[in-house]
């Protein structure tokens, strides 16, 4: 079996578990807008839990894994599985104790945390106080997600994609259970909430074990701080805190200048966030994942000639996949998020200012998926150099586009459409650096696809723009099962008829995927 169908495959069993957690992930949002809607309880949470989101995305998923992956394949690829999984012990044991650390100050300054992140919340008053209190109760899902992280890349180094992708339903499951069983019974609801986030952090790593220990992967302590491969994943690590995880920054930003408008505005980017993640975790992050233990693997072999081609088809699957969902979302934005969130404390305004929100994000979309795939490409090669700098102009551009939009009558749209921008100009810079250290990317070959996927994604644009406005306009006070029914239909019908374009345009994309994803039942 050829590297492109193995990540094809890979990245098939990757997306099928995170559809089905971004669909826990809907209904876990759609109970969160129906209790608390958009005011200081919903602000407050997003906000604590976007804390240790983001040092997860920093310090686990952002930069670690990233740093893990290339180091741990080349002992895989180059010495023996034995040398490899006493590399894992000896990461783990060290990678336990400075996350105790970490953890126990996180607690102790969380009063600290919050004024940074949020400033507008003030030093006090209940909003301040409460957000206090829940990154408090939140900030060990730091240590159990960083060290899922660990077991992750091992688990997807040795091939399975399966149990790492699994995992993050337990967390939406644990969330939904506090929403709804947990929640009536307290004073402070918003508490309930950050439990199950604690309790879907333990069964996610929890899950994973049993795997590991089918691989023959052991968890007896190995203290070895002069092992030289920690020393390359720490010197690794030290820039991609900053270089991987340059959206979660951009996105912090804008909740920090988020606070500062009016009430609300937090909330409105959260929700609009969660849908734009949706596709993007879906297709990919699904693909990058998939992608990089094998780009990580041609780079040891120092086979430049497989790694370029194993990039080219992971950003044409990627653009096949993600251009058309960026259309759709801009087109059926409103009538998507009157059906998931419009009920109870979430009324039409918030659908108003939350689909403005979606609208700026959508038109990032690409860019925030071709970023995923070009930044596995240079952590493989372990250069970690280059995309901290390229982050670093990114995330200033970020901020003097959002000072200057959020002044703008699209106030928090401006925020969005700010990172929008500045993940495009991060992309093309990755692409030029990338191109000239490698000597080209199959770029002809890229664009040509690129132009396809977008040719034949106007064309279903098209299509669901005149069925949205011509028949949902119809239906949008006609009761959610009515609306939800012809949303249906609008998007099998624009799926139908983006696949036939393709086709008709001679996309290998369409045929590739459908071949390579019968056999992802391989991969489990």
């Amino acid at each position: 079996m050829g590297e492109n169908e193995l990540v094809t495959r890979a990245a098939g069993v990757v997306g099928f578990f995170t559809f089905l957690s971004r669909i826990l992930g809907l209904a876990r949002d759609i109970l969160i807008a129906k209790f608390f809607g958009s005011g200081m309880s919903a602000d407050a949470f997003f906000v604590a839990f976007r804390i240790p989101n983001l040092l997860r995305r920093l310090f686990a998923e952002g930069s670690f894994s990233v740093s893990f992956i290339p180091v741990f394949s080349e002992y895989l690829q180059n010495r023996s599985k034995a040398e490899a999984f006493l590399l894992a012990r000896v990461v783990l044991t060290f990678l336990v104790l400075i996350l105790t650390v970490i953890t126990i100050l996180g607690i102790i300054f969380s009063p600290l945390i919050v004024r940074i992140i949020a400033p507008g919340f003030g030093g006090m008053g209940e909003k301040y106080t409460l957000t206090v209190v829940l990154t408090r109760i939140m900030f060990p899902y730091i240590f159990l997600v960083s060290v899922f992280a660990l077991f992750m890349g091992i688990l997807n180094s040795l091939r399975h994609f399966a149990a790492p992708a699994m995992a993050p339903i337990f967390l939406n499951l644990s969330m939904i259970a506090a929403l709804l069983f947990l929640l009536p019974y307290l004073r402070t609801p918003t508490v309930g909430l950050a439990i199950g986030v604690i309790v879907g952090g333990i069964l996610q790593l929890a899950f994973q074990i049993p795997f590991l220990v089918g691989k023959g992967v052991s968890f007896v302590p190995k203290w070895n701080p002069g092992h030289p491969a920690l020393k390359k994943i720490g010197i690794l690590m030290v820039p991609t805190i900053f270089g991987s995880a340059i959206y979660q920054i951009n996105q912090l930003v804008g909740t920090l200048l988020a606070s500062l408008l009016r009430e609300g505005s937090v909330s409105y980017l959260y929700y609009a966030d969660r849908l734009v993640q949706f596709p993007l975790g879906v297709f990919a992050i699904a693909i990058s994942t998939a992608v990089l233990p094998s780009l990580s693997r041609e780079a040891a072999e120092g086979d430049l000639v497989r790694l370029k081609e194993t990039l080219s088809h992971a950003l044409r699957l990627t653009m096949f996949i993600t251009i058309p969902a960026m259309v759709g979302l801009i087109v059926l934005r409103e009538p998507i998020i009157t059906l998931l969130f419009e009920r109870g404390a979430f009324d039409s305004f918030t659908t108003i200012m939350t689909a403005r929100a979606l609208l700026y994000y959508s038109l990032g979309l690409w860019a925030f998926a071709a970023l995923r795939v070009f930044v596995s490409a240079f952590y493989s090669l372990q250069d970690t150099k280059t995309p901290v700098k390229v982050a670093v102009v990114a995330m200033v551009a970020n901020i003097v586009f959002s000072v200057i939009l959020m002044r703008t009558p699209l106030e928090h749209g401006g925020l969005a459409l700010a990172l929008s921008l500045a993940s495009t100009l991060q992309l093309f810079m990755l692409i030029f650096l990338l191109r000239k250290r490698l000597g080209g990317i199959e770029g002809r070959v890229v664009i040509g696809s690129m132009v396809r996927s977008f040719l034949s994604s106007l064309i279903m644009g098209a299509c669901i723009y005149f069925l949205a406005f011509k028949v949902l306009a119809c239906t949008l006070n006609s009761g959610l099962s009515i609306l939800a029914l012809w949303i249906l239909i609008v998007v099998c019908t624009g799926l139908f008829v983006y696949f036939i374009s393709a086709h008709v345009l001679g996309s290998r994309e369409l045929s590739y995927l459908m071949r390579a994803l019968k056999g992802s039942k391989e991969m489990f």
